[in-house]
Order: structure tokens, then C-alpha cells, then sequence
């Protein structure tokens, strides 16, 4: 029904923000990635999704639509409601979300507060098909790549690095050279260590 608003900023907090359309505000709860996206000027445009209850109508607000589909997606699992969803974006960024579920990466969805080993084996389950198909991922390609990198992760953090960093290192390296072996990924993200 709401699409997008956009508007001035009233107030902002880490798990939600207002929005004054014309003298009407929205209230509008959003994950701590689009928090961090929020431009420091006043003028702000987020995408919505409304979520019609018996007892609520809650708006939910994102950076980018990318984000707002991941969320949908979440949400169509079963027993993923729509704050573990804004929990899992708060926790993971859409992209990180998104590669975990095309590679099967059960490790990385569980490590989200409140996912359990058999919520992230259905979240993976019922939704990587779609995730493949809306982005026009090559499966393939993102499972080799992916392993390569949970390698190199590997190898970090037996070597006393903290995980999200080294995964952020990790990340670096791949954005640069996607095909890049275990060892490269290794030397390069030391240096970014």
C-alpha cells in the first residue's frame, strides 16, 4: 500500500525514526543497516513495507529496495517473523544475507541472535531459489567463491584475528577480485588487518 516516504526527519533512534510528510508523521521502525544509512540531512526517502496485523498496522523503513526484498523474503519463512527479520538486517548486511543464503552458508545465518540451527537450515531452504532467481546469481559461482573465502577465514582467525573483521577483510579483497584464490585473499586482507 505505502510504497515509499518521503520527508523530513523528526526523530531518529537506532531502531526507528519519524518521518513528517507534509505535517503528517510516519513511524517507521528500521534495522541498524539503515540506521547507518540515514544521510545527516534532514531531507530522507526510505522504502516501506506495511505489515497489516489484527492488533497492528506497523511500517518497517529501508535504505534501499534491495534491503526491503531480503526482508520479505525472511518474513515468507516459516517462523521467521518480522522483527528475527529486522534482527538478521540489524546483525548482517542485505549483501551478506543475500550470499549466505545463494551458498548455503547455514553458519553465518545462525550466528544472528535468536536464529536457531533449524531456523537457518529453512531460512536457506525456502528461500534460495528465489534469492537466485530475483539477483541472477550463478550458483556456482557463489558457492566456490564463498569457499574460498570460509578458508581464508578460517585460516584468520586460527591466527588469532576476531571474525568480524577478518570477514570484513575478507570481503575487501573479493570486492576486488572475486575469483581470487585462498591465499591471495589471506595475503590481501593482512594488509587490511
Amino acid at each position: 500500500m505505502i510504497t515509499h516516504l518521503e520527508g523530513r526527519l523528526v526523530s531518529k533512534n537506532p531502531t526507528d525514526i519519524v518521518i513528517d510528510c507534509n505535517g503528517v508523521g510516519y513511524f517507521l521502525n528500521i534495522s541498524l543497516h539503515t540506521f547507518s544509512q540515514l544521510p545527516d540531512s534532514e531531507k530522507v526517502r526510505l522504502f516501506t513495507h506495511l505489515q497489516v496485523r489484527e492488533d497492528a498496522h506497523t511500517l518497517y523503513g529501508f535504505s534501499s529496495e534491495m534491503e526491503r526484498e531480503i526482508f520479505r523474503l525472511l518474513i515468507s519463512v516459516s517462523g521467521v517473523g518480522a522483527s528475527t527479520a529486522r534482527t538478521m538486517l540489524s546483525s548482517l548486511s542485505p549483501a551478506q544475507i543475500r550470499e549466505a543464503i545463494a551458498s548455503e552458508d547455514v553458519v553465518t545465518i545462525q550466528s544472528v541472535k535468536g536464529i536457531g540451527a533449524k531456523t537457518a537450515q529453512r531460512v536457506v531452504l525456502d528461500i534460495k531459489d528465489k534469492i537466485l532467481k530475483v539477483y541472477g546469481m550463478d550458483d556456482v559461482s557463489v558457492v566456490s567463491s564463498n569457499t574460498n573465502k570460509n578458508e581464508a577465514l578460517s585460516a584468520l582467525e586460527t591466527l588469532g584475528f576476531a571474525r568480524r573483521q577478518a570477514e570484513k577483510a575478507c570481503d575487501q579483497v573479493l570486492k576486488t577480485d572475486p575469483q581470487a584464490t585462498v591465499e591471495t585473499i589471506i595475503k590481501e586482507a593482512l594488509k587490511n588487518l
